[in-house]
Parts: structure tokens; sequence; C-alpha cells
């Protein structure tokens, strides 16, 4: 792959319990050869369904046509607040890696016990819609990769050239920003919006 390849990678932090919180979300635009190129934060609703939305209004905020590539930290953020991938992909027209790092036995069960109601269905439907999760053994440990618009050895190829140990490079940096940026809103570095 060529070291100028441009993916985006989001992920997000939340840490508290307040109701009516929102988890800040960071996307950053990060090459093959893990120079970081561009950022852009937002934020989601903590148990609410609007985490695609977000995800796609980043991608429109960045305006960046160059980037081939959108990784996202896990499928449901801000507890349960599960992404449509299906909707990144159409809305992007990029393939989408949905990346995690421990195995599990899925989220139905914490679905079902956590939501009543359409809540509940709706975050259900979401999940069951989602593409087979893969594992794949690159860098430092296994990682577990949901993916549309790649095939199974196109997805190996691209998240091996973003990861040089274990966690993908737009991944590892989005992640660091969001949890730096939730910090200061947190200590009143930054006022919250």
């Amino acid at each position: 792959m060529k070291s100028g390849r441009r993916a985006l990678g989001v992920a997000e932090s939340y840490r508290g319990t307040e109701d009516g919180a929102t988890s800040t979300l960071a996307g950053v635009v990060v090459r093959a050869d893990r120079t970081v190129d561009d950022f852009i934060f937002g934020r989601c609703a903590v148990g609410g369904r609007d985490a695609t939305d977000v995800i796609v209004d980043l991608w429109s905020r960045l305006d960046r046509p160059d980037v081939r590539y959108l990784f996202v930290a896990g499928v449901a953020l801000a507890w349960y607040n599960v992404l449509d991938l299906t909707a990144l992909h159409q809305s992007t027209d990029r393939p989408v890696l949905a990346i995690t790092f421990e195995e599990s036995e899925g989220l139905a069960d914490g679905i079902t016990e956590a939501f009543d109601g359409e809540d509940r269905k709706a975050r259900l439907d979401a999940y069951n819609a989602l593409p087979d999760r893969r594992r794949l053994e690159i860098g430092d440990g296994p990682l577990f990769v949901r993916s549309l618009g790649l095939d199974r050895s196109r997805t190996e190829t691209v998240v091996e050239a973003y990861t040089e140990t274990r966690r993908p490079e737009p991944l590892r940096v989005a992640k660091r920003l969001a949890r730096r940026l939730d910090a200061a809103r947190r200590d009143g570095t930054i006022a919250p919006e």
C-alpha cells in the first residue's frame, strides 16, 4: 500500500454517569506511513442512537475526498449507541472497518438487559444487521474486524498497513485525542459546549 494512502479513524471517550451525558468522538486522518494529517471532534449521546449520524457529520465536515478508508473503534459506542455500518459505508462511499480488541460473546445479552421496548428492538435490529466479525492476527495479538466494501484478503491488507503493534494507528491516535479532550472538558480546561 502506498505510504500516503489515508484513513480516518474514529474513537470515543466517556467517563461519567450523569443523565443526558455525551461521549466525545475524535476523528483522525492518518497516512499509511503513520503521519497524522487532520483531525475533527464531535459528540454523541450516551445510551442514544445517534452515533452513526455523528460519524457521518464528522466525515462531511472533514471534507477530505483523499481519505480511502473509515476505521471505527467498535460497533456500540457510548453505552450501546449501535452503529449502522451499512449507512456509514453508503454515506462515505468508502470501505468501513469496525475493529475491536477483545474476544466477546456479543452484545445481544447486554442490550436485552439494559433496554426495553422500542429501544431494545432498535438496538438489537441494528446489532443483528452488522456483518460477521472476523479474527485477524496482526501485530502483537488478535484483532476482531467487521468490514464492508472490502473482501477478507483486502481487509487484512488494509488493517495491517495501518497497524504497527496491535491497534491500528488511526484508532490509537483518535482514542488518545478523544480522552484528552474529554478530560479537558471535565476539569474545566476547555469549557463544555
